[in-house]
């Protein structure tokens, strides 16, 4: 038997049994358990779009002190009980309180007292209220009070903010600006962060060109990937293309593997002969495929191995296929590495524009345009197959998950689809 035979029977065999997607993420959960990535600490101005490597605690109360929430007069409420137009409470006016005043410098309130307060300014103690300047009128040293106070009004209370010791940031979190400002309100000046996760792409197929052309196929599905990596905020690496050379592909997976965490092959992923990505992922020591084949539409010749203790992510050349199996599965593997949660996108119901059918026993990814018609949601499927048409992304809004043991929807039902954006 011939070499190209033998590869041919060797990829029947791996695709006769195929995985389900909550198994193949089972899987992948399994085979990463230790690869965390670094850790790193890095300054908090910096820390945007990284991922917290642990629970912050707030250092202190924020505000660390009750302070005016308006321009005005700091008084003790019981003083002002009664105070109107026609019977105001005069107060003795005793110091002038900025934002940026040391609350230990400041007088102690007593009854009949008052002092000027600023929007952030600290309360002298005792006080326990702020009447605005408008409900007041100044007399030299002395204040008429024209309206009654509870306790607290126009005040931000101690700790209202963040409470010390309460959680600012927990571990996993993606730093976005707001938890930036957060962390440097509460004292931080640098945070320990998982460092960023490198991820590579390199591609295969004699075909591909990197720039179009009159021959061969342009390689779209590597820059779509690559955008796609730099998405989830993590290093891109492009590897380039190689041609259907089990040798080729195996010297530059070996190559690339060693500067990232994570390596995506686009490409020989089926049974076809030119189809070699797995005989050179098998030909290396110690390298292991986790699975090759799942059941789900697009992307079933999807698959996972380890190399040099590194994940590869074994991906359709089709850009449609390999975006599925990058939703499912990469993006899932990077959250597992940076120990962080999937984004969410938000969830909406909608009523399907046609009838969708689909093989019972496979999962289904299926690309849909939601538009809004006489004040309803409506879900056109744009197409369950057709792994390379990359207009039913540019055209999708959203994405319907059918699950294996569902054979469709009828037109006119109601389902829940994910936006994209």
């Amino acid at each position: 038997m011939n070499k190209d035979n033998e590869s041919l029977l060797f990829k029947k065999r791996l695709f006769k049994t195929l995985e389900s997607v909550e198994d193949a993420l089972k899987l992948i959960r399994e085979s990463l358990e230790d690869n965390i990535v670094d850790v790193v600490e890095v300054d908090v101005r910096n820390s945007l779009h990284y991922y917290s490597a642990e629970d912050v605690h707030a250092l202190q109360d924020v505000p660390n002190y009750d302070r005016s929430a308006v321009d005005g007069y700091a008084v003790i409420s019981s003083d002002v009980i009664g105070s109107s137009i026609t019977n105001p409470t005069i107060l003795n006016i005793v110091e002038k309180i900025y934002a940026n005043s040391s609350y230990e410098m400041l007088k102690p309130l007593h009854h009949g007292e008052t002092s000027i307060v600023y929007t952030g300014a600290p309360l002298p103690p005792n006080a326990d209220a702020v009447v605005m300047f408008e409900d007041t009128k100044a007399d030299g040293l002395k204040v008429q009070i024209f309206r009654p106070l509870s306790p607290y009004q126009n005040v931000s209370r101690k700790g209202e903010d963040f409470q010390k010791g309460s959680i600012v940031v927990g571990r996993g979190t993606l730093i976005r600006p707001w938890h930036l400002a957060a962390l440097l309100s509460t004292g931080y000046e640098k945070i320990k962060v998982f460092r960023k996760v490198k991820v590579g792409v390199m591609s295969t197929g004699s075909e591909l060109t990197e720039e179009w052309q009159n021959t061969g196929v342009i390689n779209t599905t590597k820059p779509l990937l690559l955008s796609l990596i730099k998405e989830e905020f993590c290093d891109a690496h492009d590897f380039g293309t190689v041609p259907d050379d089990v040798d080729a592909i195996r010297e530059r997976i070996l190559y690339a593997i060693k500067d990232v965490d994570i390596l995506l092959t686009t490409g020989g992923t089926s049974v076809g002969v030119t189809d070699l990505v797995s005989d050179a992922i098998s030909s290396i020591d110690g390298s292991k495929i986790i699975f090759h084949g799942v059941r789900m539409r697009p992307g079933k010749p999807t698959g996972m191995a380890i190399v040099k203790s590194k994940p590869l992510f074994i991906l359709s050349g089709y850009p449609v296929a390999s975006f599925t199996g990058f939703e499912v599965f990469v993006k899932y593997a990077i959250n597992l590495l940076r120990c962080s949660k999937p984004l969410s996108y938000p969830k909406i119901r909608a009523k399907l524009a046609r009838r969708l059918a689909k093989p019972v026993g496979v999962k289904a990814f299926v690309r849909i345009k939601v538009y809004q018609l006489n004040g309803e949601y409506v879900a056109e499927p744009l197409r369950l197959t057709g792994s390379g048409l990359l207009s039913t992304l540019t055209r999708a809004n959203a994405l319907l998950v059918i699950d294996e043991d569902v054979e469709g929807y009828d037109e006119g039902e109601t389902v829940e689809v994910q936006l994209l954006e």
